[in-house]
């Protein structure tokens, strides 16, 4: 077992070497981007290989590239890739959504062949995806590969010493004029000719209309490119806007909309269209006060705008159905409140407004607003001391439950007149007691800076981003630096934006788009006439700095192909020793488990384990799998829509037994378009999920009650959630077969691991919970004396769901104890307090002995 763990050391220490080398998990960083439909056709993406020549072979030879696909663009449809022989026959590999299935065709001149074939959606739209294409004179043949898929077109009557051209994107060469073309990337296209490498496009160059060919020096021409590397580095700006009123700025994160707001309208800015649009208030013109902030509420999906006196507090709401305001301000003076800092807390529904400042004096004030009974409440945080300042900038997690503050321009007294300074302190609030705690203080640099009002928090990484900017002058620029949590360390990523710093005229932020991977930066200039200059710019993710963006990102793949290499030998080793020690294989799920069944546990879980039960099945336990009547995997035929809507669709359906009405439909997937657009929508797709569907026997989709709903006869169809329902909402009945049974079903992965939309996240925190629940219910009835092995192993399966879980640690530090082996007891114990202040970032309140004699909770 310490092989093993020397092997997981050296992966996490090698991937942790490919992540500071290229953030980016699939490598996107370079490469070329292609406008598609959403330009009209003269500003839309062509690369042709070789321009004013055709290329010439006389053996066999062979074109590969790597392809990935932009999200949520509204046509998938076109060229990828116009091979044309002796300008006579054209071999295109085309792209088509609107089919039922196999959405990639190969066709030769006007003939569609048996190449057919699709690529799953989380790949196609995540990762880089290698394809080729060989011309095989030997055997007069075309092989086509996707992946580790096959495909031969044979008698081509192929001729050696045939010229082509070959074009990606669209064209206008001679009779093959082609304008469709899908929202593709493409990168590392080479061509192999009788064994060798003979050209080499890797299409890392960050501007210009020249594709540099490495290896004969054979440039291909670009028309309208989206050079990757530049999007990661450099800044984008977009249209901006000049708008009547203190116009306020913010963001949901969900739909990923920057909402701009006005005394007399709303604009919204659609971060992965670059789209602008205006609704005018129907309760007319809001008065908005100097000072004044927005925020977006992602938990009732309202918008908010706030201005705060040091004796009156005015907030206000926005009804995104009927464009109103549900109060009117009054106008009054400026704020005292200038550049606060806000979050919001999921756990207490609850805004909180951190600092500012006004007629002279910088605030260390936290101000709390109770959104459920609209009432303000003033916070006396404990321990650590939190400065007076403005111009900082906040960040916090996923719930809202812990902040984080960096740096602000203020000083200890809050009086302007006694010697303010820039201070680079980060602060932690935690919601639930109230408390501050410093972490570090950022070493000071030659020039001082303040922030923009917002970070971005990566809890999984302790890192976060953000906009810093020199305050001492009005031509000021915004950098981006990407820092850690734990420790005083940041670099500077991206190139600059304009700034034009004017204090109380003017203000920053910075969002981040989970979805379109890219952030935006905002900035807003007030006029003495009280109109606003609002100016957007969008840098994609993950963000390089001044260096060769290309060389970090090959110098990763070598990490990381050494991290797959020790990551299969540990696995190996760990199943090795794993059913040596236990004998039994890691197993999947089983059906539906009832009383009578109960002693048929056994059986079932040998029946999957063997593989007899993929007929009929669907697993969300880990990555999503379908099976169909025949055993066949189906679930690359789920487009990224259609796999949203069975999902949504299934689980009300297993959970609550009724499924979803069609405006809840609406609410969740359509959310962005009018009625009927929606029912279209929603009516094509409901087309499409039937037809997949009816590949299962006895799982059908239907409205019979008036809510759309999958049914399924549980006997012939095998669902693991279902069963991971039986077994937790019936403790009474948990004996060792059913724990060993939830175990198999969880031991293929978290719960629908790579999918993340906003209305699963109470399913995955429900399953989470009644996880852990069921597993210490179960372990609390057994005796440490006697069944101390057993412990050991559920505190393992807890320890998957909840690495610090403070019950399963002193289940196992208490069975291993009894077993005498007490080493490994305390070294259990050390690793926990470790990692409990890693995460919490204090220390834990017991010592080894006080676990030991703890009487552990009954659940």
């Amino acid at each position: 077992m310490r092989l093993i763990c020397c092997f997981f050391k050296a992966i996490f220490f090698i991937i942790f070497l490919a992540v500071i080398f290229n953030q980016d998990s699939y490598g996107q960083s370079y490469g070329m981007g292609f406008h598609s439909h959403e330009v009209v056709q003269d500003k839309r993406t062509s690369l042709d290989l070789s321009p004013e020549k055709t290329l010439c072979f006389n053996n066999n030879f062979e074109i590969s590239f790597d392809l990935s696909f932009y999200l949520n663009r509204a046509v998938y449809f076109g060229y990828i890739i116009r091979i044309i022989e002796d300008d006579h026959r054209n071999i295109d590999l085309v792209y088509n959504a609107e089919a039922l299935k196999n959405h990639f065709n190969l066709i030769i001149g006007d003939k569609l062949t048996k190449t057919a074939f699709d690529i799953d959606p989380n790949s196609l739209f995540n990762r880089w995806n290698k394809l080729s294409i060989k011309f095989d004179y030997d055997n007069d043949r075309i092989i086509f590969r996707s992946g580790d898929r096959t495909f031969i077109e044979k008698n081509m009557h192929l001729k050696r010493s045939a010229c082509y051209k070959i074009l990606f994107g669209v064209n206008n060469y001679k009779q093959f004029k082609t304008t469709d073309i899908p929202p593709m990337k493409l990168r590392d296209i080479k061509i192999i000719s009788n064994g060798s490498l003979t050209y080499n496009w890797p299409l890392n160059e960050e501007l210009g209309q020249t594709a540099h060919e490495i290896y004969s020096q054979s440039d291909g021409a670009v028309i309208n490119p989206l050079w990757i590397t530049a999007l990661h580095h450099d800044w984008q700006p977009a249209q901006g806007l000049k708008i009547n009123g203190v116009a306020s700025v913010a963001f949901d994160p969900k739909k990923e909309i920057v909402y701009v707001i006005g005394s007399d309208s709303i604009y919204s800015y659609q971060a992965d269209s670059s789209h602008w649009s205006s609704t005018a208030y129907s309760s007319g013109k809001l008065i908005l006060n100097q000072g004044n902030q927005s925020v977006f509420n992602p938990y009732d999906k309202n918008l908010y705008n706030f201005y705060l006196f040091v004796n009156k507090k005015f907030i206000a709401k926005y009804n995104t159905t009927t464009h109103a305001w549900d109060k009117k301000f009054e106008a009054g003076d400026v704020s005292d409140f200038w550049h606060l800092n806000k979050s919001i807390s999921i756990s207490d529904s609850s805004l909180y407004l951190f600092g500012g400042y006004g007629h002279l004096v910088y605030k260390n004030t936290v101000q709390q607003y109770h959104f459920n009974t609209h009432t303000w409440e003033n916070i006396v945080p404990n321990r650590d001391f939190f400065m007076p300042r403005y111009l900082a900038a906040l960040g916090a997690t996923e719930k809202g439950d812990t902040v984080y503050i960096l740096g602000g321009y203020g000083n200890s007294s809050g009086q302007q007149i006694l010697n303010p300074n820039n201070m680079y302190d980060m602060m932690r609030f935690t919601v639930k007691d109230k408390t501050f705690k410093k972490m570090f203080t950022l070493k000071e640099g030659d020039n001082d800076f303040a922030m923009a009002n917002s970070l971005i928090i990566d809890s999984h990484s302790n890192s976060y981003y953000g906009l810093i900017f020199p305050q001492h002058k009005y031509n000021s620029t915004l950098q981006l630096i990407y820092g850690s949590l734990l420790k005083p360390s940041y670099t500077f990523v991206g190139n600059s934006i304009p700034y034009n710093f004017h204090d109380t005229h003017s203000f920053a932020d910075l969002y981040y788009c989970k979805t379109s991977k890219k952030f935006i930066a905002v900035t807003l200039l007030r006029s003495e006439t009280n109109q606003t200059k609002v100016n957007i710019y969008t840098l994609l993710s993950p963000p390089f700095g001044s260096g060769s963006t290309v060389s970090l990102a090959k110098r990763s793949y070598y990490l990381y192909y050494i991290a797959c290499f020790l990551l299969i030998a540990a696995a190996t080793a760990f199943i090795y020793l794993k059913r040596r020690k236990t004998n039994s294989p890691i197993l999947i799920s089983s059906p539906v488990i009832n009383d009578a069944e109960a002693s048929e546990i056994p059986n079932k879980i040998k029946a999957y384990s063997s593989g007899t039960l993929c007929k009929n099945s669907i697993f969300l336990f880990g990555d999503l799998q379908v099976f169909d009547a025949e055993g066949a995997d189906i679930t690359k035929h789920f487009t990224p829509l259609i796999k949203e809507l069975f999902l949504v669709i299934l689980l009300y359906s297993i959970k609550h037994g009724r499924g979803l009405s069609s405006e809840k439909l609406n609410e969740i997937l359509w959310f962005d378009k009018d009625a009927k657009s929606a029912r279209n929508n929603r009516s094509v797709n409901i087309a499409k999920l039937k037809s997949l569907l009816d590949r299962l026997d006895h799982c059908s989709l239907s409205k019979d009650t008036g809510y759309w709903k999958i049914d399924i006869d549980f006997d012939h169809v095998h669902v693991d959630y279902g069963d991971y329902l039986s077994i937790v909402r019936d403790k009474a009945l948990l004996d060792i077969e059913r724990i060993k049974f939830l175990s198999a079903i969880t031991q293929r992965g978290n719960f629908l691991l790579n999918n993340e939309y906003e209305w699963l996240d109470s399913f995955k925190s429900e399953i989470s919970n009644d996880v852990i629940d069921t597993y210490l219910h179960y372990a609390h009835s057994l005796d440490p004396t006697h069944d101390a092995e057993l412990l050991i192993e559920i505190s393992a399966y807890i320890f998957h769901f909840d690495p610090v879980n403070e019950e399963a640690t002193i289940l196992k530090c208490k069975a291993l104890s009894s077993l005498g082996k007490h080493s490994l007891a305390k070294h259990t114990f050390e690793n926990f307090i470790k990692e409990y202040k890693v995460i919490y970032g204090e220390d834990f309140k017991m010592d080894f002995h006080d676990i030991l004699e703890k009487k552990t909770s009954q659940k």
